[in-house]
């Protein structure tokens, strides 16, 4: 089985009724997601692209105990809110799409959703999706092929690019996961990677990494505590090369201090693991094969 989300994740969405909550359930639908229910308090009766909206998550999932996944588009200042809402109401996944919303808020409902043992992919995270099965956030499916690679990410554009890449060369993918650019996620690269251990469907890995913080770092340390026999290969891509010190790009993650969190320095802890970095999007298809 596919990691996250597939043919059997059903959809909440946290904020339906917004421009972006209402044109990205749109999306969901077409590309084949079985979006359930809508939440937005005081629109609850009212219905968006035939989505029923209720005013709370507790009342959707009177109505529609099926419900197993959450996809918030609340606005920041709303979004932990929203996502304590998920996470008591029982849902396995929830994937928070806000971005800005504030890094001690995250830490205590990340810390929450794991003391109840519910999965939160991001924030400001595109999403997940499994090609030809579902998605569960903003990326463009046209550019996803399906097949046997796990792709996970600090990057959005970098995501649909990397995959672009992989299907001109006649690679799919399995599952792509957004892990969130921010500094706090609920669910890292080495969580993502055991995932993609544990899937059938998937054999290799590409990791899409940027400049700041060491998430990259921190999985380079775990990949290499792991018995050769015991891995899954991995292709790497840290973008941000060029990028001065101290300088922040794109994500409040990715800022750069002196040589901490640097392109050279995620570059040779990801080589020293053992892991081929590629130096261009389009070397990534070649070091896979």
């Amino acid at each position: 089985m596919p990691i996250l989300v597939d043919e059997n994740t059903r959809v909440l969405v946290q904020g339906i009724t917004g421009k972006q909550g209402s044109l990205h359930t749109l999306e969901m639908i077409k590309y084949g997601t079985k979006v359930v229910a809508g939440v937005t308090p005081g629109k609850g009766g009212v219905r968006v692209h035939g989505v029923p909206v209720y005013n709370s998550v507790s009342e959707a999932l009177e109505r529609h105990p099926e419900i197993n996944t959450s996809i918030i588009f609340v606005p920041a200042r709303y979004a932990s809110d929203a996502v304590y809402e998920a996470v008591d109401a029982g849902l396995k996944i929830v994937v928070v799409i806000t971005e800005h919303i504030p890094a001690h808020e995250t830490l205590r409902f990340v810390e929450h959703a794991l003391c109840r043992g519910v999965r939160v992919v991001g924030p400001n995270t595109p999403g997940v999706i499994t090609p030809g099965r579902a998605k569960v956030g903003i990326m463009p499916g046209k550019y996803f092929a399906e097949g046997n690679v796990g792709i996970m990410s600090r990057s959005g554009t970098l995501t649909y690019e990397v995959a672009a890449a992989l299907a001109k060369a006649g690679i799919g993918v399995s599952t792509a996961v957004g892990i969130g650019g921010d500094p706090v996620v609920g669910t890292d690269f080495v969580e993502t990677y055991r995932l993609f251990m544990e899937d059938g469907e998937t054999d290799r890995v590409v990791l899409i990494g940027e400049i700041g913080g060491a998430k990259e770092e921190r999985f380079a340390q775990y990949y290499s505590s792991l018995p050769a026999e015991a891995r899954k290969n991995v292709v790497a891509y840290i973008a941000g090369r060029s990028a001065p010190p101290g300088k922040k790009m794109g994500h409040a993650g990715a800022i750069v201090y002196g040589r901490s969190g640097s392109y050279e320095q995620k570059v040779n802890a990801l080589e020293s693991a053992g892991i081929r970095v590629a130096r261009s999007i389009q070397e990534i298809p070649s070091l896979l094969e």
